[in-house]
């Protein structure tokens, strides 16, 4: 009877040892971003800091307009002021501290101070912040995902030009048709697209319509799209509006092959031009004795005189000893 329960003690021990080890291991922090003052006008700069964040990561600091940090950057980085973000790393505990400039975004506020990963793991922190003197507005409306359904297939439309061929960003215009299925109309409705290539896990960006949809009615809406540069191979991409995705579209991109061109022209001429350069560098150091020693020596004129023909003299129709006279003249004639 011991013995039992000594077995079952043990049992237990061994079933309680993992969670008792995940207990006491350290969770790993979660990002926050702290600011220097919660509110600055244009013109003034701010101080963001922060930490909890993946060691040496490259982070993209921005001010945005209608954005909260519920609800994040409605209408995606076009909300923000790009223009005057700026990037930093972090440190290798996932610390970092930098100046931005406060800039008025291209939408009203409420603004927040957008953080996010450029690479890597995807992770992102909203900061709320007033950008004082700059409009506010409220949030738009955004009703259930399921209002929402696609009434045509989707078209990739646009032409990305000779400059993709040499490696520049694809970039298309996504078009499908939709209708309001509520009762509610939807005003400047936020989609989301998705890249993604290959087997990996699409990258979604936020976009945002303007306009209204009634109940009962139809849109055709626009929306650009963008690779980075030197894609190529097959892609595909998602429209998402709220929770439910929408429709998707593949995208077979070619291979800039004036890339592949380029650099194979980089490789014949620069190893060309250099054997050139050596050639003529060793012109110049060689001795001039061997430098002239193929083409031999030259007159003092400087050009080289051709030795005069030899002709031959024709021969008579006479014999020396038979030949004319004074002493013996001709006996022609004579008998």
């Amino acid at each position: 009877m011991r013995g039992l329960a000594a077995v079952v003690l043990l049992g237990l021990l061994f079933l309680l040892l993992p969670a008792a080890r995940a207990a006491a291991a350290p969770t790993e922090p979660r990002p926050e971003v702290k600011l220097s003052a919660p509110q600055a006008g244009k013109g003034n700069t701010l101080t963001v800091s922060g930490t909890g964040w993946r060691s040496k990561a490259l982070l993209m600091l921005l001010v945005c307009g209608r954005s909260t940090p519920a609800k994040g950057v409605i209408g995606g980085t076009n909300s923000c002021a790009n223009a005057d973000g700026r990037a930093v790393t972090t440190d290798a505990d996932g610390a970092f501290s930098k100046k931005v400039p406060v800039a008025e975004p291209p939408v009203p506020c409420p603004c927040v101070v957008h953080v996010a990963t450029v690479t890597g793991e995807q992770a992102a922190v909203d900061a709320e912040f007033v950008v004082a003197g700059h409009p506010t507005a409220p949030l738009p409306q955004q009703t259930g995902g399921g209002r929402l359904a696609v009434l045509t297939a989707t078209r990739l439309q646009g032409d990305s030009g000779i400059l993709v061929f040499f490696g520049a960003p694809p970039s298309r215009r996504l078009e499908f048709t939709v209708g309001n299925l509520g009762s509610d109309p939807i005003v400047d409705p936020v989609f989301r697209i998705g890249t993604a290539h290959g087997v990996f896990a699409p990258q979604w960006e936020e976009q945002q319509w303007r306009g209204t949809i009634a109940p009962g009615r139809k849109a055709q809406i626009t929306l650009p799209v963008q690779l980075a540069s030197g894609a190529h191979g097959d892609y595909s991409i998602s429209v998402k509006y709220g929770t439910k995705v929408l429709a998707e579209q593949p995208w077979g991109v070619g291979r800039p092959w004036g890339v592949t061109i380029f650099w194979i022209l980089l490789a014949v001429v620069v190893p060309a031009a250099l054997f050139r350069i050596g050639m003529a560098i060793v012109d110049k150091v060689r001795p001039p004795s061997a430098r002239h020693a193929r083409s031999g020596p030259r007159p003092a004129g400087g050009t080289a005189r051709r030795p005069a023909p030899t002709t031959t003299a024709a021969l008579p129709w006479f014999t020396p000893d038979s030949a004319p006279s004074e002493n013996r003249p001709t006996t022609k004639g004579h008998s």
